[in-house]
């Protein structure tokens, strides 16, 4: 990965110095040059951790200006500011032959946040100012800040809510979330998940509808905004009678940058959702432990579970995103239907891993986009996050026990719930069917 300097500063009266460059090579995005400038405050000493400012598309909304001017107030710390553009891929003679940023930027899965943390910043972090002051970035989440607008916008959110401990505050202005590359399906998923630590604004207008086509911009941005709410996060809204432009979220910029970093050092709150199963299931403050002590077990758990009274068996097919039901009658499955409906994120094919039944007859599904829970008519209700820094291998097996739930593989990790294991014989009572 390399990272071309190409002009060095801007006069010492600005308040800060400017830095350009370029990384010319990416493993997530084969083939793309991605542009970026580096904002250094003159306050930065070049010995502290700073805390980290991403801005996507380059510089908007007056950035440098303000950070300056809050910078030098105390009202936010010590900040190193990263503005990035979207990759393109150039030809020989230097034509563009693909442009990579709605590819990057509306898509919902964790490859811009894995592109930031795997290639970007440690290209930045290897960069110094011609004064010599080398940068270090702060590793934590609640000391770094990202923005976006449009389709910047739903990547700032869509980088943070994946990667909380990599981005603990987002700013999204008019942020894409509508049926481009399945951003009209997020605020679902916040509903459906625990809440993360994040804070985070949104800003949008009642005239922003840039393309019909793929919905209505305002309206999605408001759809999120509820699910936020009903999921407990610290956020804030704007809503203005304005369109799909920088505008607004120039004028409100300082006041949002402001309320982001109110509080500093403390890290954003984890909030209590509304969700009614993952209220019913969770436990304040508590989260997965490593089992230094467990046996992992001998071989793969199979792609299956039986209901615990025996009654249903569920299997998983790998052609889709569903699990198949049967009725188990005697020795025979009949009646097998597509039944459990499962999240999938990118309109990829999910990874699907072991999975359990618990008390309640609700099902328990290890994916790569964390634990899906299926109430008993096959719709997703809750998703637990899987334990941070850790995929779902071949190897798991999941365990439903009285008060946790447990992840057997080459590393065994419990987490407290408020859950009951399955009685083998028994019927769990009916759900209905709404």
């Amino acid at each position: 990965m390399a990272a071309l300097l190409l002009l060095a500063t801007m006069p010492s009266w600005a308040g800060h110095v400017m830095l350009n460059g370029q990384l010319d090579s990416s493993r997530i995005y084969p083939g793309t040059t991605h542009e970026f400038q580096i904002y250094v405050p003159d306050q930065y000493d070049g010995h502290t951790p700073a805390c980290l400012y991403v801005g996507l598309d380059g510089v908007l909304c007056g950035a440098p200006q303000v950070m300056d001017s809050l910078i030098s107030a105390g009202s936010m710390p010590v900040t190193i500011g990263v503005f990035l553009q979207p990759g393109v891929v150039r030809g020989n003679g230097g034509e563009v032959l693909r442009y990579n940023r709605s590819n990057e930027f509306d898509a919902t899965d964790g490859r811009f946040a894995e592109f930031i943390e795997a290639e970007l910043l440690p290209v930045i972090s290897r960069i110094s100012t011609p004064d010599d002051r080398q940068i270090f970035l702060s590793s934590k989440g609640s000391d770094q800040m990202i923005f976006g607008l449009s389709s910047g916008g739903i990547a700032a959110f869509t980088a943070a809510w994946h990667r909380p401990e990599l981005f603990g505050r987002v700013f999204s202005g008019v942020g894409t979330f509508v049926a481009m590359r399945g951003g009209n399906d997020l605020q679902a998923l916040v509903r459906k998940s625990e809440p993360k630590p994040l804070r985070i604004f949104l800003q949008d207008g009642s005239n922003d509808a840039w393309n019909p086509l793929f919905g209505h911009w305002y309206e999605g941005n408001r759809m999120l905004a509820t699910a936020l709410e009903f999921a407990g996060y610290d956020a804030r809204f704007d809503w203005s009678d304005g369109a799909h432009n920088v505008k607004r979220s120039t004028e409100i910029f300082a006041q949002v940058m402001q309320w982001m970093w109110q509080g500093w050092p403390e890290p954003p709150t984890t909030g209590t959702t509304q969700n009614d199963l993952l209220s019913q299931l969770l436990i304040k403050d508590e989260d997965w432990q490593e089992m230094y002590d467990a046996t992992p077990p001998h071989e793969a758990a199979p792609r299956m579970a039986q209901y615990p009274d025996g009654s249903l068996l569920v299997t998983h097919s790998p052609r889709d995103n569903r699990l198949w039901q049967y009725i188990v009658r005697g020795d025979s499955l009949d009646w097998g239907q597509p039944f459990y409906w499962l999240h999938s994120l990118n309109n990829a094919l999910l990874y699907v891993g072991p999975m359990a039944f618990d008390a309640a007859g609700n099902l328990y599904v290890v994916t790569e986009w964390g634990i899906q829970i299926c109430d008993q008519n096959g719709r997703v209700r809750g998703i637990l996050e899987l334990p941070q820094g850790v995929a779902p291998h071949n190897h798991w097996v999941i365990d439903i026990e009285d008060g946790a739930i447990v992840l057997r593989g080459l590393r065994t990790f419990s987490r407290q719930l408020r859950i009951k294991a399955p009685i083998p014989g028994m019927r769990p009572q009916s759900q209905g069917q709404g």
